[in-house]
């Protein structure tokens, strides 16, 4: 396993900046691609890229997470465009790993998720057994006879709870895990495997940073896909384990690596207790912003609100996945996506279709303005999915639900 010793311990620079919490908002938001025309030049590739990765999930109410993802910052893109930038059939835009949870990555972010790899490694399994003499005999079928699904391989599940996969999954995972084999396209919901060497170019293949250049280059990738970082999204946005302590393969600590990465240090006012809060910018992304707002839903697994601490401490506003929950204990319900209007969170909606039909299962609203914002993106969405009509059940607060059908009426007309 490649490592490299951490680099020599410094003292952590004055802050350059000082900014209030709105300015951090406002530049997160910007770096996001939330905020000006300019952010959504270059289409799904470049938002990709601007954001770093894309999270995966099973769950499908409106569309996909990861398509979800894409309206949110690009409006009313069509589908197949999106799923066509992340898995193109002839040339590898984008793979599939473990980066925040499963993600659509950039292709050129290949050589720097080596650290993980090696990890997987060096470990020997993942939570299952990895099946090794199973895993050469796939190995040796997909240099044999090309890209194959789990199903193509000997089947995808055991027939038992989701979880339950076969040894073929099993195997074929693994040598995802540990990169040789790769997901650059799907057929249907299924992952199609391959061989990094006849989907990624040679050049990516033959770069091999070691763990200090990966985290590095990831913190610098996540200060520019948040404008403004803190010690705990350095490590959260990338899922990189003790980066806070230092504790990780490299010895490196958020601070060393994101110095390395050319990052900023600045202060933040009106933290916890009214204490500044110390983080790093992305020196491009430090301007503030100025441009039209998008007024949008937002999956609960967008990179914007993935992070519920980072959510809070943000946009002040609560939010969590329900869909895991028992229906009766739910507060909002099953797939809540919050509203993002004004660079603020307003309000939020959980969807379901019926037909033609986008029926809006629970509505809440945090201030009477947020009417017409939420009716503005229930139509767009609704029509983004193909959906002529939007019908409202439970709204809260109950004495909106006038002012909101008024304003459904007029953005659907």
């Amino acid at each position: 396993m490649a490592t490299s010793s951490a680099p020599a311990r410094e003292l952590t620079p004055p802050p350059e900046l000082k900014l209030t919490p709105d300015e951090a908002r406002i530049i997160t938001l910007q770096a996001q691609g939330m905020i000006g025309a300019r952010t959504r030049a270059g289409g799904v590739a470049a938002m990709l890229r601007r954001v770093g990765a894309v999270q995966l999930d099973t769950i499908s109410v409106l569309a996909r997470s990861h398509e979800l993802v894409a309206y949110a910052r690009l409006g009313a893109i069509g589908r197949t465009a999106v799923e066509r930038a992340y898995w193109h059939p002839r040339t590898a835009g984008a793979f599939e790993y473990w980066s925040h949870a499963a993600c659509v990555l950039p292709a050129e972010e290949w050589p720097y998720y080596a650290f993980r790899r090696r990890a997987f490694i060096a470990r020997g399994k993942r939570w299952h057994d990895n099946h090794k003499g199973l895993a050469a005999e796939i190995l040796a079928r997909l240099r044999s006879e090309g890209p194959l699904t789990a199903t193509q391989l000997g089947g995808a599940k055991r027939g038992g709870p989701w979880w339950d996969w076969s040894d073929a999954k099993i195997a074929v995972e693994w040598l995802l895990d540990t990169g040789e084999a790769i997901c650059v396209r799907r057929s249907g919901w299924r992952r199609v495997y391959d061989l990094p060497e006849r989907v990624l170019p040679a050049e990516l293949l033959k770069t091999v940073p070691t763990d200090a250049e990966c985290l590095i280059h990831l913190a610098g990738v996540t200060g520019r896909a948040l404008g403004i970082a803190t010690r705990a999204d350095l490590s959260d946005y990338q899922r990189v384990s003790n980066f806070a302590t230092g504790k990780n393969a490299a010895g490196l600590s958020a601070d060393d690596a994101a110095l390395a990465a050319g990052l900023i240090p600045v202060e933040i006012s009106g933290g916890h207790a009214n204490a500044p809060v110390r983080a790093w910018a992305d020196m491009a992304a430090a301007e503030i912003a100025t441009g039209r707002h998008r007024v949008t839903l937002l999956s609960p697994f967008d990179s914007l609100v993935w992070d519920r601490k980072r959510t809070l401490r943000m946009f002040g506003f609560e939010h969590s996945l329900e869909a895991y929950v028992p229906r009766e204990k739910r507060v909002h319900g099953y797939f809540t996506m919050p509203l993002l209007a004004g660079g603020r969170l307003v309000g939020r909606v959980d969807p379901a279709r019926e037909g033609r039909t986008l029926i809006a299962r629970q509505l809440t609203l945090d201030t009477q303005k947020a009417a017409e914002p939420m009716a503005r993106a229930l139509a767009e969405a609704a029509s983004w999915v193909g959906c002529d009509n939007v019908r409202l059940e439970q709204v809260n607060p109950a004495g909106l639900r006038p002012r909101l059908e008024a304003a459904l009426s007029a953005a659907l007309a």
